[in-house]
C-alpha cells in the first residue's frame, strides 16, 4: 500500500498494547515513515521507544487516520480526548471490541468517517485475520485506507451490516482460543495413551499448525481434505465417527461455542 496521504498527514495511534505494536511493527516494516506516526500510551514500551515514533507528544490538528486500540474498559477516558478530531476528513478506525459504532458517532460526532475492525490475536504473527465494517460517512477511499493498514498483520474482509461483527467475533475474534484448547486436549489424549507429556504437546502444536497451513494453502475445501486422509474402515475413520456424530459430537459442540461467544459480544455491545 502506498503511505502517501498518511505520511503527508499523520497517522494517531491511540494504545500501543500487543495489537497496537503488532500493526505498528507491520507498518514500518512497509515503509511508513516513523516521524508520520504519533503514539498515545501512558506505558510506552522498551520496543515503541526504539521506533522513532512520536510518542504522548502534541498531535497534529487533522491526521489522516486515527487508529484506537485501546482496552474497552479505558475508551471512556481516552476517546474524549479525540473530539476535535471529529467531524472532519480525519478517519477513525477501532480495533476495540464491544465499542459500537454509534457509541463513536455519540462522541466524536455523527459526521465522522469510522470503521469497526474486529482483527484477532494470530495478528502478534501477521497471521490474522481481521473483518471491517464504516458507517455512512466512509467512503471507498477510506474503506480502502483502512484495509491496506490492517493487512499488516493478516487478512482483511468487509462486512455488509454492523451486527455481523458479533458472529465474526464468535468465529474468528475468540476462535484462536477454541484452537488453543483443541491442541490442549489433543495432548492430554496423546498422554492417555501413553505417549510423554511434551513429546504429546509437541505433536499436538504441530499437527494443528500443519494442517491449518494446509486448510489455508490447498485448493481443495476442508472437507475434501478431511476424505483425503480417512482410508475406509482405518484409524482416522474411527475417530472422526467420534467427532463427527450429530448429537455428541464436534458439529453441535462448536456450533454452541460460538453462539455462546456472539450472544455475549451481543450483550456487551448493550452494555451488559
Amino acid at each position: 500500500m502506498s503511505y502517501d496521504t498518511i505520511s503527508a498527514h499523520g497517522l494517531v495511534l491511540l494504545g500501543c498494547g500487543k495489537m497496537g505494536s503488532a500493526m505498528l511493527e507491520g507498518w514500518l516494516k512497509g515503509g511508513l515513515p516513523s516521524a508520520s506516526v504519533y503514539v498515545i500510551d501512558p506505558h510506552p514500551s522498551d520496543w515503541l521507544q526504539s521506533t522513532g515514533v512520536q510518542i504522548n507528544s502534541e498531535l497534529p490538528t487533522n491526521p489522516a487516520i486515527v487508529l484506537i486500540a485501546v482496552k474497552p474498559q479505558m475508551m471512556g477516558a481516552a476517546l474524549p480526548t479525540l473530539q476535535a478530531m471529529g467531524n472532519g476528513e480525519t478517519l477513525f478506525v477501532s480495533v476495540a471490541a464491544g465499542t459500537t459504532i454509534t457509541h463513536f458517532e455519540e462522541v466524536l460526532g455523527a459526521q465522522t468517517p469510522i470503521i469497526r475492525a474486529m482483527p484477532n490475536t494470530p495478528a502478534a504473527v501477521t497471521q490474522g485475520i481481521t473483518a471491517i465494517i464504516g458507517n455512512t460517512q466512509t467512503t471507498p477511499a477510506h474503506l480502502d485506507m483502512a484495509e491496506g493498514l490492517l493487512q499488516a498483520v493478516g487478512e482483511v474482509v468487509r462486512l455488509s451490516d454492523e451486527a455481523q461483527i458479533d458472529a465474526v467475533t464468535g468465529v474468528s475474534g475468540s476462535g484462536p482460543a477454541y484452537v488453543f484448547h483443541l491442541i490442549e486436549t489433543l495432548a492430554k489424549a496423546g498422554e492417555a495413551q501413553g505417549l510423554p507429556a511434551e513429546m504429546a504437546m509437541q505433536l499436538a502444536k504441530a499437527t494443528v499448525a500443519g494442517a491449518g497451513a494446509l486448510a489455508k494453502q490447498a485448493e481443495e475445501a476442508p472437507s475434501q481434505l478431511r476424505v483425503n486422509v480417512t482410508s475406509p474402515n482405518g484409524t482416522t475413520q474411527a475417530g472422526l465417527d467420534v467427532l463427527m456424530d450429530e448429537s455428541a459430537g464436534l458439529p453441535p459442540l462448536i456450533a454452541k461455542t460460538v453462539a455462546a461467544a456472539a450472544d455475549r459480544s451481543r450483550e456487551l455491545a448493550r452494555g451488559e
